[in-house]
């Protein structure tokens, strides 16, 4: 049997902590798309630099 998938921060795909390239590896998304999703919550709605801090803090490096 496999092991199941764990949501990690990347340790090679990494522009800052390492969160995008994590979700991205965990969802099977490419990590630019979700950068761009963060910066646009920064620009937009101001709440995209508190999520990030938070799952930095909160997701484990692999």
């Amino acid at each position: 049997m496999s092991e199941p998938k764990r949501l990690l921060r990347s340790r090679t795909n990494r522009q800052l902590a390492g969160v995008c390239g994590g979700l991205g590896e965990y969802f099977g998304i490419d990590p630019t798309l979700l950068r761009i999703a963060f910066i646009l919550m920064v620009v937009f709605g101001g709440s995209g630099l508190l999520l990030y801090i938070i799952l930095a803090l909160v997701i484990p490096e692999g």
